[in-house]
C-alpha cells in the first residue's frame, strides 16, 4: 500500500497528528459524525464545511484524508489559503482520487478563473462518483461567489457550520490532547494557560505543542513555575 503522502498528488503533506481521535467537537458533534460517515462510505458525497479562525476545518479535513488514505483509497488535499503562486490548473485530473478536500475556498472566492475551474471539477467529481468536501470562513451564500452555477452547485452539499469552543471546552480540548500523548495536565496548568495565553485553539495547540517538546527535553512534568519560565523566555 502507498503512503497518504504519495497519494496526496498535490504535494501538500499532511500533519501526522490529524485524527478523528484527538478531535475535541464541542458542539461540533454532528459535523464530526458526518465526516467519519463520509469516510467510511465508497459512495458520491459532499459535504461543507463553514466557520471561523480556529473552528478545526483544517484538522477535519486532514483527518478525513488520513482516514480514507489508510485505506489505501486515492486522496488530496489542496489548502486554497496557502497557495496563492498555484493556477486553477491544478485542480484538472482531481476527479480520479476517491476523496478531494478543498480548503479554505472563501481564498478564491469571487476570481472568475477559479470559480469556473471549480464548478468543472464538482461536475467531474459527481460524474465520476467521488467525494467533496469543501471548507470556508462562511456559508456558501455568503461567499460572494460571482458564479452562479457554482453558487447553486455548493448549496447541494451537506452544510455544517463549526462553532468555536467555550472556553470550558478549550480546557476539555487540551486536556483531551494531553491524554492522546500518554501525559496528565494538572488543572492548575490549564487554567493558568488559558488566563494568560490566546484563547485562540491553533494558537493554545501550537503553544500546548511546544510546551510538550520542552518539557520533555529538560526532562520535567509540566508545572506552573515550568509554564512561566517557558513563557517569560518565548
Amino acid at each position: 500500500m502507498s503512503s497518504i503522502a504519495d497519494q496526496l498528488t498535490l504535494g501538500v503533506q499532511l500533519k501526522d497528528n490529524a485524527s478523528f481521535a484527538n478531535f475535541y467537537p464541542g458542539d461540533n458533534q454532528e459535523a464530526l459524525q458526518g465526516l467519519m460517515a463520509l469516510a467510511r462510505q465508497q459512495e458520491p458525497g459532499f459535504l461543507f464545511l463553514w466557520g471561523g479562525e480556529g473552528t478545526g476545518k483544517s484538522h477535519l479535513l486532514q483527518a478525513l484524508c488520513h482516514e480514507v488514505g489508510s485505506a489505501g483509497d486515492p486522496v488530496a488535499y489542496l489548502p486554497l489559503g496557502e497557495t496563492p503562486a498555484i493556477a486553477p490548473a491544478i485542480l484538472s485530473g482531481l476527479e480520479s482520487m476517491s476523496l478531494v478536500c478543498l480548503d479554505d475556498l472563501h481564498s478564491v472566492a469571487g476570481n472568475a478563473a477559479w470559480e469556473e475551474a471549480l464548478f468543472h471539477l464538482y461536475n467531474r467529481i459527481q460524474q465520476q462518483g467521488g467525494r467533496l468536501v469543501i471548507t470556508a470562513n462562511a456559508a456558501p451564500s455568503l461567499l460572494g461567489i460571482g458564479l452562479a452555477d457554482l453558487a447553486s452547485r455548493l448549496t447541494h452539499a451537506l452544510i455544517y457550520h463549526l462553532q468555536c469552543l467555550n472556553d470550558v471546552q478549550k480546557g476539555y480540548a487540551l486536556q483531551q490532547r494531553a491524554t492522546f500523548r500518554g501525559f496528565a495536565l494538572p488543572e492548575e496548568v490549564l487554567a493558568y494557560l488559558l488566563k494568560r495565553c490566546s484563547r485562540e485553539m491553533s494558537e493554545l495547540f501550537d503553544l500546548f505543542d511546544r510546551l510538550d517538546q520542552a518539557s520533555l527535553t529538560a526532562k520535567r512534568r509540566l508545572t506552573i513555575p515550568f509554564v512561566r519560565d517557558f513563557l517569560d523566555g518565548q
